[in-house]
């Protein structure tokens, strides 16, 4: 390639004329010190349309699934599940939590119906556990989630599950942080998102027991 220095890429994108898939194709060109080209040819294996929009399907589902693998290992890495949970989360003192589906209000348009939700208040955190039914054709899997007060301040939460809820499937979501107690004395916003596309939960209403002293002798 002349007139470039050596070691320099140039990318270069060809747009096919003939209308056929794919349209175009993106590479790079490198300099070289003694060698170059004054034409280059770029030839191309026509392929169906149909047959590319699959593999891009694929692609996206195993990148999906990869999502949600991680996160599920993550999970499983950083968070003690059955007796040894509950014995982590005892650690500071008697854990605070109330029932609170009968109060909550779930937003118009939720891609989810919550049918539990209870809230969680140990000494310095806040968690609140969501069943939820998902009617969708596609699996759901919680990517965030953050919690607003009354004064419009944010938290944002992490946000776990054993696996994504599939469809017409129930499943559980448990999402919660370290945050001063006193932050959430009144009742909130809580919302979740999934890592791909825009199917969120939104409910209003969420309160949290007020947190009593922990005790100090075990």
């Amino acid at each position: 390639m002349r007139g470039c220095l050596r070691g320099e890429r140039v990318k270069l994108t060809v747009l096919f004329a003939d209308g056929a898939a794919p349209e175009s194709a993106s590479f790079w060109l490198v300099g070289h010190a003694a060698r170059g080209a004054r034409r280059v040819a770029v030839f191309r294996h026509q392929r169906p349309a149909d047959v590319l929009n699959r593999e891009a399907a694929e692609a996206r589902a195993e990148a999906r699934q990869c999502q949600e693998e991680k996160a599920r290992l993550l999970a499983e890495r950083t968070v003690p599940g059955g007796l040894m949970g509950a014995a982590w989360l005892e650690r500071t003192g008697a854990v605070q939590s109330e029932g609170i589906l009968d109060d909550v209000k779930p937003q118009a348009g939720n891609a989810l119906e919550t049918t539990g939700a209870r809230s969680y208040s140990p000494p310095g955190s806040v968690a609140v556990r969501l069943k939820l039914l998902n009617p969708g054709s596609e699996p759901w899997s919680a990517a965030g989630a953050v919690l607003k007060d009354s004064t419009g301040a944010e938290v944002e939460l992490s946000a776990w599950q054993e696996a994504a809820i599939p469809p017409g499937a129930l499943g559980f979501v448990v999402v919660g942080a370290d945050t001063p107690e006193e932050q959430f004395g009144c009742s909130c916003i809580l919302k979740l998102w999934e890592a791909q596309g825009s199917r969120t939960i939104t409910l209003g209403n969420v309160t949290f027991s007020k947190v009593k002293q922990a005790p100090t002798s075990e």
